[in-house]
């Protein structure tokens, strides 16, 4: 798989950098966010690096529609059930801080409320 040895993501998907994980396969990622804004917060990324969401070609197709396959999964046995929040920023006007394609899932009593 492609990675960018200089990407923050990919350090932790190379296992350079420690993450509390979520889950993981032979596509995908999910950990923790170090700064979460909700009682449930974790990033789901590609192995493969993708630098945003801009950059997203037709074969990515599958492993992004994975992703979003996953969080209702993760975030139910993560023991959040009444609902949740994905963001994907993309580019620096959209907030994205590291460029490889991740999506935020944020789960708990009104997160995006954050004071």
């Amino acid at each position: 798989m492609s990675h960018d040895p200089n990407c923050l993501f990919c350090k932790i998907i190379q296992g350079q950098i420690p993450s509390k994980k979520v889950y993981e396969d032979d596509e995908v990622l999910a950990f923790h966010d170090i700064h979460p804004w909700a009682p449930v917060h974790f990033l789901l990324i590609p192995k493969l690096h993708i630098a945003s969401m801009a950059d997203l070609q037709p074969e990515h197709a599958a492993v992004l529609g994975k992703m979003s396959i996953l969080v209702p999964r993760l975030m139910k046995e993560l023991g959040v059930t009444n609902g949740f929040r994905t963001v994907i920023n993309t580019g620096s006007d959209g907030g994205q801080e590291v460029f490889h394609l991740h999506m935020h899932a944020m789960g708990g009593p009104r997160p995006w409320l954050k004071g």
